[in-house]
């Protein structure tokens, strides 16, 4: 995977400015933030009416143009935002649990498309990794973003975790549930990471260290469970992360499970969301 572009990085991010942009409009008092949020409504409506045009006239010329378009990042994030993308709500959820399944596969556990009702998903959690509390609110993490991100009209999420046990999540609350609002945050750094290597970073206030085993990246809280101290100058043989503190060894593939030790490490979900690797950082709540 090649490293995103410095305009990849800035338009990932660029609903995050927008909002901030819109939240300072708020100090002017409250006809100054609906002026804002009209203008912005008034631009979004305009260009969203000349991009629907121009996708009709190409997808008229070349109607295997859809698959060329649905692929770019950028370009179906924008086609979402107004309606225009060309797949059913259905092909987009399950390509995008096809993006997150080999890292539901590295924490063992998968998930299954069940059916889509309305503004509701169902999905069906399997695999080890749903008897371990924090592994499976990072995975759940993981396709709620996914979900979302390739279909905004979903409202909720039923997930069916066996036969006989179905409860209904909604999206907002999917993982706030478990541990409270959680901040996507970009981390570019990340693709500097070699196979084998170990990085430390502060993201949202949080140290989180970051290793990469293949393709892959693994993060996890800087804290280790069975000294209770940083991960700093931690090194990687294989799988296994060793701590510096305590030479406790912890599996950073199998979602930081100890190696000849009960602790595991606090997994931090990492993904490669609109062409940036990005972390999920939860504030902690009682």
């Amino acid at each position: 995977m090649s490293p995103p572009s410095e305009q990849d990085t800035r338009w990932a991010t660029a609903g995050e400015r927008i909002q901030t942009l819109l939240d300072a409009s708020s100090a002017g008092g409250t006809v100054a933030r609906e002026r804002a949020e009209q203008l912005v409504g008034e631009v979004t409506d305009l260009y969203g009416a000349a991009l629907g045009r121009l996708l009709r006239l190409a997808l008229t010329a070349e109607p295997a143009l859809a698959e060329t378009v649905a692929a770019d990042p950028l370009v179906a994030s924008l086609l979402l935002v107004h309606g225009l993308h060309p797949h059913s709500v259905e092909r987009r959820i399950g390509d995008a649990l096809d993006t997150v399944r080999p890292y539901l596969g590295s924490h063992g556990g998968d998930v299954h498309l069940l059916d889509v009702d309305g503004t509701t998903v169902r999905l069906r959690f399997s695999g080890t990794c749903r008897s371990c509390p924090s592994s499976a609110a990072t995975l759940e993490l993981a396709v709620e973003d996914a979900v979302r991100a390739a279909a905004p009209e979903i409202e909720s999420i039923e997930v069916v975790a066996a036969e006989t046990d179905s409860t209904v999540i909604p999206a907002e609350s999917l993982f706030t549930r478990v541990h409270g609002p959680v901040t996507w945050s970009p981390v570019p750094a990340l693709d500097e990471l070699g196979p084998g290597e170990v990085g430390g970073f502060a993201v949202a206030g949080a140290g989180v260290l970051a290793c990469r085993v293949g393709d892959a990246i693994y993060a996890y809280r800087d804290r280790c469970p069975s000294c209770a101290r940083s991960l700093a100058g931690a090194q990687l043989d294989g799988v296994d992360l060793r701590c510096p503190g305590c030479g406790a060894e912890f599996d950073v593939v199998a979602a930081g499970a100890g190696v000849g030790v009960p602790q595991r490490l606090e997994p931090v979900p990492v993904l490669h969301r609109a062409g940036v690797w990005s972390l999920a950082i939860a504030e902690e709540v009682a």
